[in-house]
């Protein structure tokens, strides 16, 4: 039987607990009762737990065992240059269900003016997003949304494997194509803003040493782009 998940701060002798404005959710939309069993994550572990206290203030937790972890996948950070909020956000969530590690908010030349310094103010809704979609799609852990970088900033990230999702590559540069038979520990993706990469910005890439890679002859929208690369490497497929 599937239970639904929810994210606690820490398991600590065997008991967990959510409060506040979570736990009136929990409790008055999710009608979560005492004697039911979730799951519950500690961002590290995943247990089956039973409600002991549930009330509108507090959702106590008693862990009944450790459950086993869902096999490790390869860590991918999505390096998204800041586009409108409403489109971000859907991304954050469809990026959340389908495994990614990390997304980055970077500050691009075509970033619309201003989104960069409404973005802090949004970073715990952002993160909140993440929590609904982990517990949807039951995740072991949750994602990191980190604060929005400056474009020098990026350029000096570090990994194993740096794409660049650009529409001018050609088809020569199919990311299908372009992956490696087995992708490294962990791998960076640039997903550009609306309008794309600047040809300065895309130079730029290239110097610093990431791969320009094609999602094929359609433009796509900055947050399908996202989507699609993230399903290309989460599902594995590597065939050339």
């Amino acid at each position: 039987m599937s239970r639904r998940r929810f994210f606690v701060d820490e398991v600590r002798n065997g008991q967990a607990s959510i409060a506040g404005e979570e736990a009136k959710h929990l409790t008055r939309v999710l009608r979560v009762e005492k004697g039911e069993r979730y799951e519950i994550s500690d961002n590290s572990n995943v247990y089956l737990a039973e409600v002991s206290l549930a009330h509108k203030g507090e959702v106590v937790f008693e862990v009944v065992e450790e459950l086993p972890l869902k096999p490790k996948i390869v860590p991918v950070t999505l390096v998204v240059a800041l586009f409108k909020f409403d489109h971000l956000e859907w991304l954050i969530e469809k990026a959340t269900e389908l495994g990614v590690a990390c997304i980055l908010p970077v500050i691009a030349i075509r970033s619309e003016r201003g989104l960069d310094q409404a973005a802090p103010k949004r970073i715990e809704r952002w993160r909140r997003i993440g929590l609904e979609a982990s517990q949807q799609s039951r995740r072991d852990v949750l994602p990191e949304i980190e604060l929005p970088i400056k474009f020098a900033e990026l350029l000096k990230r570090q990994a194993a494997l740096r794409l660049l999702l650009d529409e001018t590559a050609g088809p020569e540069h199919a990311m299908l194509r372009s992956l490696p038979d087995v992708l490294p520990e962990d791998v960076l993706v640039a997903l550009g803003p609306e309008g794309g990469w600047t040809d300065g910005e895309r130079e730029q890439f290239i110097l610093a040493g990431w791969k320009a890679v094609s999602l094929g002859s359609q433009i796509l929208r900055a947050e399908t782009a996202g989507i699609a690369a993230l399903a290309i490497l989460q599902a594995g497929l590597l065939g050339k």
